[in-house]
């Protein structure tokens, strides 16, 4: 007889609150976030911060975003024909994904958020920026619109290790993700954060330091990545010279399985690894197999009895 799953937010074999169960509860069928760029930078790329952002990025974030010389309604249109493709008709989140999306004017914030939410089954909004990228005003424009809909705000972390921050040129501080996160969650904003596995130099202990963080913070969901090692960036040079080593599979589904067990058990993980573009991927080739990344973080929690929040302390 199969062994019934004791993970509470889950109704297959998944022993962690996956973004689709939350949204399928939520909303009552499938909901499918759809990816949009409205044609932001980022102050380490434009020269405010640094310049050429983040070592791991190419030309910044959101290489499956839609395409910035088109409308917002031209981009969610092609998106959504993809996706239903796909998946079949659903509702819908579009997701400012590239970039940084709250490094621009509030009301340019404000029409674009307006022309997506204008589309037929659209139930929310996502927003993808950097937690030094985030004015009163903006904090500000971010809760009105918290209150209109479903609104989730996803900010870059990466890590709590500041050292670790400034050999990716990050440009900012933890102290400033704790600030971030202050300011939205005083507005009444869900907050997502993006943590990355596998930074240079960072180990088992490292990476267990920023779930551990996370877990202490006012999130409502979590995305977890891969680092990716992409053609033409600086972490390609190290790579190819020698001096960075990716995370093995087995590496990443143990400090998966691991992670987890720290975090809050009703935290909603949106993502567990990350996707890297098939032409520009380096390394881990290993992780052009997403399925079976995740099919092996299921199966060590099911063999070893895990799953999330286990080990899960609140505040301690």
């Amino acid at each position: 007889m199969k062994t019934p799953n004791p993970f509470q937010y889950s109704d297959n074999n998944k022993r962690y609150h996956t973004q689709d169960y939350y949204l399928r509860h939520r909303f009552g069928c499938k909901v499918m976030k759809i990816p949009l760029n409205i044609d932001c930078t980022c102050p380490n790329i434009d020269g405010t911060k640094g310049t050429g952002g983040c070592t791991f990025c190419t030309e910044g974030s959101g290489h499956f975003a839609g395409d910035r010389h088109k409308s917002i309604t031209e981009q969610f249109s092609d998106e959504c024909a993809v996706y239903e493709k796909k998946w079949g008709k659903g509702l819908y989140i579009p997701y400012f994904q590239a970039n940084t999306n709250t490094y621009c004017d509030t009301e340019k914030l404000r029409r674009c958020a307006a022309e997506a939410l204008s589309h037929e089954d659209t139930v929310g909004l996502a927003i993808s920026t950097r937690p030094d990228c985030i004015s009163p005003a903006m904090a500000d424009l971010l809760g009105e619109l918290s209150q209109q809909t479903y609104l989730t705000v996803e900010l870059g972390v990466q890590t709590v290790h500041d050292e670790t921050a400034r050999r990716i040129n990050r440009c900012h501080t933890y102290d400033d993700v704790l600030t971030a996160a202050d300011i939205l969650c005083s507005r009444g904003v869900n907050i997502c954060a993006h943590i990355i596995d596998g930074l240079p130099g960072e180990d088992f202990d490292m990476m267990m330091d920023t779930a551990r963080a996370m877990a202490k913070l006012p999130l409502h969901s979590i995305k977890i990545h891969l680092l990716h090692v992409l053609k033409g960036t600086p972490l390609a040079a190290d790579l190819l010279e020698g001096r960075y080593t990716p995370l093995t599979r087995e590496e990443y589904v143990d400090i998966i399985c691991a992670q987890l067990e720290v975090l809050p058990p009703a935290l909603v993980i949106q993502r567990l690894t990350g996707d890297g573009a098939r032409d520009e991927l380096l390394a881990p080739l290993w992780s052009l197999k997403k399925l079976t990344v995740l099919n092996e973080i299921d199966k060590q929690l099911a063999r070893t009895g895990s799953m999330q929040g286990l080990h899960y302390r609140g505040d301690v």
